[in-house]
């Protein structure tokens, strides 16, 4: 039966025509509008409703043939007159079978629905079939409602919208601003909630640089203006990276503050207001490291140049600060940074900045580039995380205790013989060994690698189980040889081969031996300019040490080196392909890569973060870990994407391309609009139960944000595709028909499909709720 409309008896339901295809806000904006209606329209105001219910399955044939029944136009786009309220009502209790306020492949209605047509005031139908239609009908009566709509006029042509098209509007109109949040007065409520906090505490609290008053006293003022927050205002010391003093705010965690600009009040005075930035989404409700820079991809795409040049802003700031752009926004990762991005970011933030002020423009790359020098001298070429020995960085940071932001039982299973050994519960145990009464060498050793898993970005997988901080990692390696090529080039073409630093810091020496940093004596960065000589210099040293201990000849891959056992670790990572995006990989070297190893990690929905043959066999003991195959993830794909095309293969990184896209189309197609945090792709499922889940996908009836870097793969893949290629994703077109699956690039199409993997939707979705039963669930893990 269709929704029955509720509008006074007598009138006729009118709205003006608006573009079709637009952001909720221009499209259910004004004022419902009301004029005489004609009798038989309003007919059924008074008791008369000519519609009929569907008639399915044995019964099909008794369905009326479509005649009247469905208004036709020859002249004008079908519109519907739609209750807001009902038909939501309608839709939830006939289609959403499962319950959980999203209409998808899996659930078991009948997929269609009947709707009034406006033209005849809702007096004749029209069916809405299939899972796309329905829940794009959903998810347009939630925006309607948000803009206050009781009844509305929909165009048929918002239901039947080309995915590709519909997907990236969202994101640009919708979910980016889902997903902005800013640290002052006004955003304090939602950036300071915390799913990761066990505390038990939820009002917020602070923590404010040391040597900014102004901030302190802005957020004081809060406190005072705003009691109903609660908010607990503190301020840290200088040194506010100190392993001891992090450790002694585990159980008082918040948010830590970010940059602001003076403003007007409004009231004659100034005032601070917080630089607006992106969260990666779902329970990461904070501004991350590495997240920001395929976020800012993204937004450079649609866009939005400032938000992308303030997150970098805030990164100048963490690095002032707290001495290095930070994991997350919290005092849990003060220790901690995440794989270095922001020299490129800088650099592509600057190339889209309005040319009506290249002064302002060049004093604000200045200010990045000095950040990301004093960061790089500090932090990635400074002790612990360099090995003097090799000159290979790593990522070793300190800390100390056990990470306070994972889930409450995640390391239970390595306490236990601990806390068994010294008679305690673990609990009790881990209160004392955290507070350093019990001393455990081995579990420090084991904490020490867990860290720097966390600090790689890639938490967890067994490519870097028990021995990631002895390790000088490929991608690691790669970014800091684009650290060093992009300063030098900035330094080259921006600033006239000379750049003076303003902060005083030691710089790390070079080239780097263990009796150069066994001396003491540091240069001061202060000492004279720097030159696009010696970072060049620097660039190309690294090359060497890449080449030397990375680059496998006879595998055709660059693996890790374990700077400890003094070999490489040949746990075959797609992260190898992050050289060609660096341009530290010689033509023959990303030939070989291209012609013998891609296809190791090519499978149906894009690049595996690493192969099976190394993550090794899964059991109830080894649970699967979300960075291994055969899962995928935004930042493997675009880094891949755009290598490839760098060095002129752009045909393979727009198959890649291809690959992903399909995947997030046919999820977007059919469940809802979820555009999730990672994906199976040789299932090509979102419906993963790897450690903490999957972020993204826990939203009713419309998707308000998608999730951070997922959003910017979509756009920046888009960019990647022809026209052709755009057309056929769109109408969900597999790679297989496409590409063919004959070539050898897809030996992929090979494990996942000569071993009878399903990769329908449906099927899918079927078996991963009887894989979900409580008897084989592993343990969820932690995030960074």
């Amino acid at each position: 039966m269709a929704p029955v409309l509720t509008h006074p008896a007598g009138v006729n339901f009118i709205d003006e025509q608006k573009p079709v295809n637009t952001d909720a806000s221009v499209y259910y904006g004004g004022q419902e509008q009301f004029s005489r209606g004609r009798t038989y329209s309003a007919s059924f105001a008074h008791g008369y409703n000519p519609r009929r219910a569907p008639v399915f399955q044995d019964e099909w044939h008794a369905r009326r043939r479509r005649m009247s029944h469905d208004e036709q136009s020859l002249t004008a786009p079908r519109r519907f007159l739609i209750d807001v309220e009902e038909t939501i009502r309608v839709v939830l209790e006939q289609e959403d079978t499962d319950g959980d306020f999203q209409i998808s492949v899996t659930d078991a209605g009948p997929k269609l629905m009947p709707l009034g047509t406006a033209t005849s005031n809702g007096f004749k139908t029209f069916d809405i079939r299939g899972t796309y239609m329905l829940s794009n009908l959903l998810q347009e009566l939630a925006l309607a409602r948000d803009h206050g709509r009781k009844r509305i006029v929909l165009d048929e042509a918002r239901l039947t919208e080309n995915p590709v098209d519909r997907l990236s509007r969202m994101i640009k109109n919708s979910f980016w601003q889902g997903l902005t949040r800013r640290i002052d007065g006004e955003g304090l409520e939602i950036i300071c909630a915390d799913p990761k906090n066990r505390t038990g505490r939820v009002n917020p609290r602070i923590y404010v640089p040391h040597g900014e008053p102004a901030m302190a006293e802005y957020y004081r003022k809060v406190a005072t203006e705003k009691p109903h927050l609660n908010l607990d205002v503190q301020v840290l010391p200088p040194k506010p990276d100190d392993p001891h003093f992090v450790k002694s705010l585990n159980s008082k965690p918040g948010i830590l503050a970010l940059a602001m600009n003076e403003v007007d009040d409004g009231k004659g005075g100034r005032t601070l207001k917080g630089v607006p930035f992106i969260v990666p989404g779902a329970r990461f409700n904070e501004l991350y490291n590495w997240d920001s820079y395929f976020i800012s991809l993204g937004l450079l795409v649609d866009g939005y140049t400032n938000m992308a040049k303030g997150m970098v802003d805030h990164f100048i700031f963490e690095i002032k600060h707290y001495g290095k752009i930070l994991n997350g926004s919290r005092s849990y990762y003060l220790c901690r940074t995440q794989p270095p991005f922001l020299t490129d970011m800088a650099l592509q933030i600057y190339n889209q900045l309005d040319r009506t002020d290249m002064e302002a423009n060049r004093a604000w790359l200045k200010r990045a580039i000095q950040a990301a020098i004093k960061e790089y001298h500090t932090i990635w070429v400074a002790e612990p995380r360099i090995d003097p020995k090799t000159g290979l960085s790593r990522y070793r940071p300190d800390g100390l205790g056990i990470p306070p932001e994972t889930e409450a039982t995640h390391f239970t299973h390595i306490l236990e013989p601990y806390a068994h050994k010294h008679g305690l519960s673990v609990l009790e145990f881990s209160e004392r060994y955290t507070d350093g009464a019990i001393k455990e060498p081995e579990l420090d050793e084991y904490f020490l690698h867990d860290r720097a898993v966390r600090e790689s970005g890639h938490d967890t997988t067994y490519r870097f189980e028990k021995r990631c901080a002895n390790l000088g990692t490929i991608d690691l390696q790669a970014l800091l040889y684009k650290y060093e090529v992009d300063i030098g080039t900035a330094i080259r073409e921006v600033f006239d081969d000379e750049l003076e630093l303003e902060e005083d810091f030691p710089l790390a020496p070079f080239p780097p031996s263990p009796e150069a940093y066994a001396n003491p004596h540091r240069e001061s960065s202060k000492a004279k300019p720097q030159s696009s000589a010696i970072w060049f210099e620097r660039a190309e040293f690294r090359k060497q040490i890449i080449d030397k201990y990375c680059w496998n000849e006879s595998k055709s891959l660059y693996f890790d080196y374990d700077t400890v056992q003094e070999k490489q670790s040949l746990y075959e990572s797609v992260t190898a392909f992050w050289a060609l995006w660096a341009g530290c990989a010689s033509e023959e070297q990303c030939w070989k890569l291209i012609s013998n190893s891609l296809k190791k990690f090519e499978v149906l929905g894009g690049l595996v973060s690493g192969t099976e043959e190394s993550r090794g066999k899964i059991s109830l003991d080894r649970p699967n870990r979300q960075w291994d195959y055969p899962y995928a993830w935004p930042p493997h794909q675009i880094m891949t994407w755009v290598g490839l095309e760098r060095y002129g293969f752009l045909e393979e990184a727009q198959r890649l391309a291809y690959r992903f896209m399909y995947m997030m189309t046919t999820a977007f197609v059919d469940f809802n609009g979820v555009v999730p945090e990672k994906f199976d792709a040789v299932k090509l499922s979102h419906l993963v139960d790897a450690e903490y889940g999957n972020q993204g996908i826990d939203f009713k009836m419309v998707p308000r944000e998608g999730f951070g870097w997922m959003n910017a793969a979509y756009q920046v893949g888009s960019t990647f595709l022809s026209t052709g290629m755009r057309r056929a994703v769109a109408a969900c077109t597999s790679p297989e028909v496409v590409f063919g699956s004959g070539r050898d690039q897809q030996s992929v199409n090979n494990q996942a499909y000569s071993a009878g993997v399903v990769t329908d939707p449906l099927d899918l979705a079927m078996e991963h709720l009887q894989l979900s039963s409580p008897a084989v669930e592993v343990s969820h893990a932690s995030l960074s």
